[in-house]
């Protein structure tokens, strides 16, 4: 833990929105029905919910640890414009000016908060930043916003039982995580009513893929499940390697029609895009090193909890929720959501 992560403090807002007197250092106290203790100024639940939701916090400690696999210039350059291709420019948004002026921001799910760095930019010097996050990675979090001179609180926690009261933040972002927990659709209904009416939550989920992938997608997990986080990581080396070299090959294939009963559509395609699609994700980009493709494999393979859904299922969720979508942006990887908190009636 580097003096900067060990010297904070929680911030006094935090413990107004919680209505909870300051605690001392390790100190047990009891938050909206949940045990917490404060260490290193982050405020830390002294439960996890379930066993795959213990898998899934260690396998992504694990993997925010490895800093060097995803925080070169290059790599946070990418991530940035894939976020602004979904979302749109977040940072710059109109809808700011419909909140206090130091709005809350809760991101639920926060990891090594990369996604918010990357996405609200210069923002965040302007809101009440809450770092939610069931991992060892709420450290990692927590260092990388003092690096940058960002003040913030954050807090070790389930998503799924925030010790927060109903419409109290204005912002919700929960990138790629509600399909972490134990449901998707369950996360998105216990975290949409901490928002204020007119607050916003954006998110992206993964997308269901076709018969095949989503059989090896399966296959594979369940075999990484009986390994530790390391071991899992280097199990999944030689599938890394192989979307190296099916990258490298450069050839394109061309399907002469559509194949519905494996969802695989007609026409030109990488061949290397044609397995990561349609059998086994293997990721690949020609700028990237092989440590951060195989980040992103990892990312993909090693949580018990990874579940995909329909952008029809996201819809009737968001309206379960009392969300109206102002933005989706579907692909095939997954489903990006803007969505306004309808006022009560």
């Amino acid at each position: 833990m580097n003096s900067a992560a060990s010297s904070a403090s929680v911030p006094d807002w935090l413990y107004a929105v919680l209505g909870q007197d300051p605690v001392t250092d390790n100190a047990p106290v009891d938050i909206g029905g949940a045990r917490f203790s404060v260490a290193d100024g982050i405020l830390r639940e002294q439960r996890i919910a379930s066993r795959s939701q213990a898998q899934t916090a260690g396998a992504f400690g694990f993997k925010w640890e490895q800093r060097e696999t995803f925080e070169s210039e290059a790599s946070l350059r990418r991530m940035r414009e894939w976020l602004v291709e979904r979302y749109g420019d977040i940072a710059s948004a109109a809808w700011w000016r419909e909140y206090p002026q130091h709005p809350i921001v809760l991101d639920a799910g926060c990891g090594a908060a990369m996604s918010a760095l990357e996405l609200f930019g210069d923002r965040l010097a302007a809101v009440n930043y809450l770092g939610v996050e069931i991992s060892e990675a709420i450290d990692v979090a927590a260092k990388r916003f003092a690096e940058r001179g960002l003040t913030a609180a954050f807090m070790q926690a389930d998503i799924t039982r925030l010790p927060l009261p109903e419409a109290c933040v204005d912002v919700i972002f929960s990138e790629g995580v509600l399909h972490h927990t134990d449901s998707t659709r369950g996360a998105l209904l216990a975290l949409a009513p901490l928002l204020k009416p007119g607050g916003r939550f954006l998110f992206y989920v993964y997308r269901r893929k076709g018969p095949i992938r989503e059989f090896t997608d399966d296959y594979i997990r369940r075999q990484l499940q009986e390994m530790t986080p390391a071991a899992a990581w280097e199990a999944l080396k030689p599938l890394s390697r192989l979307g190296e070299v099916l990258g490298q090959m450069a050839i394109e294939l061309d399907v002469p029609e559509d194949i519905p009963l494996l969802e695989i559509p007609a026409g030109p395609i990488d061949l290397q895009r044609f397995f990561y699609w349609h059998i086994v994700k293997a990721f690949y980009r020609p700028d990237s090193t092989f440590d951060e493709m195989h980040h992103i494999n990892y990312d993909w393979y090693a949580p018990a909890n990874a579940h995909r859904q329909s952008p029809d299922e996201v819809e009737a969720w968001c309206a379960e929720a009392h969300l109206e979508i102002e933005h989706e942006n579907v692909q095939d990887s997954g489903i990006t959501i803007v969505a306004r908190r309808r006022p009560p009636i």
